[in-house]
């Protein structure tokens, strides 16, 4: 488990965390999701001791993670994929992190076969694609084979084999009992691997939920085309209903479901030609409620250089 409470972390005048609390259930796949800039590596460096809090405090079940004198066994980290020494090989890279936290060498051997790495275990990582430096990367997270895993952009560089392996082994670590923390900016595949999501941006916590819940905002958003929309649009203009006039025959109408809609153009007397409740995704509920933490706009961007 993962417990941070208040957890603020600042350079200078710049607040890169501002009083981040959340917790990391054991037994489930926590997404960490956030604009580039918004704090969310900061947050993990933070967790493990690799930056110092400003203020606030993060525990790692229960303890203070840099007080841990059995680190590896403790915790599996992914934050660098490329921090391994060039002119090393996967099996000499993991058999001096074996020996220095007294772990068996049959763990080194595991952890090559658990990450397709077997057959390159010999060869420098000086040559290895970023695919490679991240299924590295994460054969040294799983080396003591930890109880909690945190793992940043690990699908980063993958191919789509590879990206499948990431989700079923994130998901068969959280099957184990074990706390897995892994952030993406890949919102299909978060869809498909995460339980629960953690939403960061500008440094606050926005948002922190299942993810179901995350993506279903309670309220229905549905595409109707009809004969006459203008009346269609004064018969639905009561409130708690919004209106999105898309073109002339055509509405996005939030709130009310297809029931209430249809019951409505058939006692205004308009014939509908299309009645489709629209399916939100992760990417669609993540957009708009980042809209305003993205640290660059495009459309400021594009506004900017138009003239040029």
């Amino acid at each position: 488990m993962i417990q941070a409470q208040q957890l603020t972390k600042r350079y200078g005048n710049k607040t890169v965390v501002d009083q981040a609390s959340f917790t990391v259930q054991p037994g489930k796949v926590t997404g960490f999701l956030g604009p580039n800039g918004a704090g969310k590596s900061t947050t993990m460096r933070m967790i493990v001791g690799l930056a110092a809090p400003t203020s606030g405090q993060v525990l790692v079940n229960q303890r203070d993670f840099k007080k841990s004198r059995h680190p590896l066994t403790e915790v599996g980290t992914l934050l660098e994929a490329k921090s391994v020494h060039k002119s090393l090989t996967p099996l000499a890279h993991l058999r001096a992190m074996a020996a220095t936290a007294g772990l068996p060498s049959s763990r080194v051997h595991e952890a090559l076969a658990l990450t397709g790495l077997s057959g390159v275990q010999r060869k420098k990582v000086g040559g290895f694609s970023l695919g490679m430096g991240q299924r590295l990367g994460i054969a040294t997270a799983l080396l003591g084979d930890p109880q909690v895993l945190i793992l940043d952009e690990p699908v980063n560089g993958l191919d789509p084999e590879g990206v499948a392996w990431v989700r079923n082994l994130a998901r068969q670590q959280a099957a184990e009992g074990k706390t897995v923390f892994i952030s993406s900016h890949l919102m299909s595949e978060m869809a498909q691997t995460a339980d629960h999501l953690i939403v960061i941006g500008r440094g606050r916590i926005m948002a922190d939920a299942p993810i179901s819940e995350f993506i279903d905002n309670g309220l229905a958003q549905t595409i109707v085309r009809a004969s006459d929309i203008d009346a269609l649009m004064n018969a639905l203009s009561a409130e708690g209903i919004q209106l999105r006039r898309i073109d002339g025959q055509t509405l996005e109408v939030t709130g009310p479901d297809s029931e209430i809609i249809g019951r409505r153009a058939l006692e205004t007397g308009v014939a509908l030609s299309e009645l489709r409740p629209l399916q939100r995704t992760l990417e669609d509920a993540y957009m708009e409620l980042t809209r305003d933490a993205v640290e660059y706009n495009s459309n400021i961007v594009a506004e900017h250089s138009g003239g040029k």
